[in-house]
């Protein structure tokens, strides 16, 4: 291919999403069009080829190599990353910082942004071809790779690392591997704290068998246990009940003795039920759950009960005067970004009593006030946002694996991120005078924001059924060709495959074909 121009030695990518937009601009094209033709000009083949030799122009060897080998891990490109181990072997031990990378390589191949309970989500969330090529190359194998394929419910992972020799014997892997012998051979072993968390793995496992063995075992330790169960239910359906996936919905339930988790599990299912009743009556029941040393479960039900638009729910444990309220400062929350991300705004009055609402930019175009907007722009129009690190994600509330997650993504484009999540966030909760002024001074409509990973506004909006906004975006000129990062799908596929709504779809699809685009999956 023949180049009419060359990169400098150390490009910016900055300039070259600007060279392409002034494209796009000047020649009527869409912003892939004009990314490719851009890419074409400088003698590479697509837009991904010239981004990824201007990675390597300005990484810093192993820098640069880590996040080409999270790329190439996505893509399930064993031979690549044969290719990339081989020129830095530094790969097999390096560790990273993020929730997926504690593991080095194998962290994230392994890893599962969602649960991996079965073949076909493990093949979405994780990528066993190269992780077991990073085990054979000689991968350095951290306890907290092989904890996450427990938490993860990675059926065929465990099955790849027992093969391999790197599981560790005892009670709870043999209790995620179904191995009701080893179970009952490690029994006496064991501590009562070790039967339960084994117990709870076998139950999220499915393992009825082995639950019922380890249940046995834990009433034997604590005959109190099995009063408690004998008076509300069932030794049957207490296993039944951690089978049941709505009642292991918090963090880390398999570290909680068994009837504490039980507990824990009906408040948690009777959110997803919308139970009302039951969720204050355990609550009352079991008044150590709004206790200080619970307050990290607390926030998780408020974050639950925001997401899914619970306002009683969240009211009803605040009456109960929970510790929540009362810890200074205010433990780290996704509740109020879920409140922006989901349109749940009309909740804030009940978040606001804990965490106070973030003064910056994305937060203030989330709740449309638009001078305070205008506030973080000068007279010429450009973003004066001060301090970027006080600008969404960046917050004394969020977690810090969050921020941290954010941070390693975001890199040098932290303003235009801001920009781009402040307009989303306008988008969707349906502030369109906001959404104009960002648009006019520097937010992407087609940015890749998406409220997990990387695809656009429009997959968010799809399973929203916001159609106002979805057309607001489209009236706009969003590019409804973007994929997302894990299924390569555009908004329409998202619709038709990913919610099931042909209804939806083929709304997209004829309003992409009145602007003159045509379907793509």
């Amino acid at each position: 291919m023949t180049a009419s121009k060359s990169l400098p030695p150390r490009p910016s990518l900055d300039s070259l999403r600007k060279q392409a937009k002034k494209l796009a601009r000047d020649r009527s094209l869409s912003q892939r069009e004009a990314q490719l033709m851009l890419a074409r000009e400088y003698g590479f083949s697509g837009w991904k080829d010239l981004i990824t030799e201007v990675s390597k122009r300005l990484g810093t060897g192993l820098e640069w190599a880590v996040a080409r080998a999270r790329q190439v891990i996505h893509d399930n490109d064993v031979e690549r990353l044969k290719q990339l181990l081989a020129e830095y072997p530094a790969l097999l031990s390096w560790q990273g910082n993020d929730w997926d990378s504690k593991g080095g390589l194998l962290g994230i191949a392994t890893g599962a942004y969602g649960d991996a309970g079965d073949p076909e989500r493990e093949k979405w969330f994780t990528r066993a071809a190269c992780a077991e090529l990073l085990i054979d190359a000689g991968a350095v194998v951290m306890p907290s790779v092989c904890e996450g394929l427990i938490q993860a419910r990675a059926r065929g992972l465990l099955q790849l690392f027992k093969r391999k020799g790197l599981l560790p014997r005892t009670l709870t892997f043999f209790s995620a591997l179904g191995d009701l012998d080893a179970v009952r051979a490690h029994l006496d072993d064991n501590d009562q704290p070790k039967v339960h968390e084994a117990f709870l793995i076998a139950c999220s496992f499915h393992y009825e068998a082995v639950a019922s063995l380890l249940l046995e075992r834990a009433v034997a330790l604590d005959p109190e246990l099995g009063t408690r169960i004998d008076a509300m239910t069932d030794r049957g359906s207490f296993i039944t009940f951690f089978i049941d996936r709505k009642s292991m919905d918090w963090a880390n339930p398999t570290k909680t003795e068994a009837w504490k988790a039980f507990a824990m599990g009906r408040v948690t299912r009777a959110i997803h039920d919308a139970d009302l009743a039951t969720f204050v009556s355990v609550l009352r029941g079991e008044p150590w759950l709004l206790g200080d040393e619970y307050v990290p479960f607390q926030n998780e039900l408020i974050e639950k009960a925001t997401l899914n638009d619970r306002g009683p729910f969240i009211a009803a444990l605040l009456d109960l005067a929970p510790a929540i309220l009362r810890r200074q400062p205010p433990p780290p929350t996704q509740a109020i970004e879920i409140a922006c991300t989901y349109a749940k705004l009309h909740l804030n009055p009940l978040l606001t009593r804990i965490w106070p609402l973030p003064d910056d930019l994305p937060h203030a175009a989330a709740i449309g006030d638009l001078s305070r907007v205008k506030r973080w722009f000068d007279e010429s129009g450009a973003a004066a946002l001060g301090d970027v690190a006080n600008h969404y994600p960046s917050s004394p509330y969020m977690p810090k694996d969050r921020v941290d997650e954010y941070a390693r993504q975001w890199g040098a484009q932290r303003v235009p991120r801001v920009l781009d999540v402040a307009f989303a966030w306008s988008v969707i909760n349906r502030h369109f005078d906001v959404a104009d002024f960002l648009l006019a001074h520097g937010a992407d409509i087609n940015t890749r924001w998406n409220s997990h990973e990387p695809a656009s506004i429009l997959h968010h909006l799809v399973f929203e059924d916001n159609y106002e906004s979805m057309q607001y975006l489209i009236d706009h000129g969003i590019d409804m060709t973007i994929e997302d990062y894990r299924w390569n799908a555009n908004a329409i596929g998202w619709a038709r495959y990913g919610k099931s709504d042909e209804k939806m779809a083929q709304w997209l699809e004829e309003a992409e074909r009145k602007r003159g685009g045509s379907w793509s999956r």
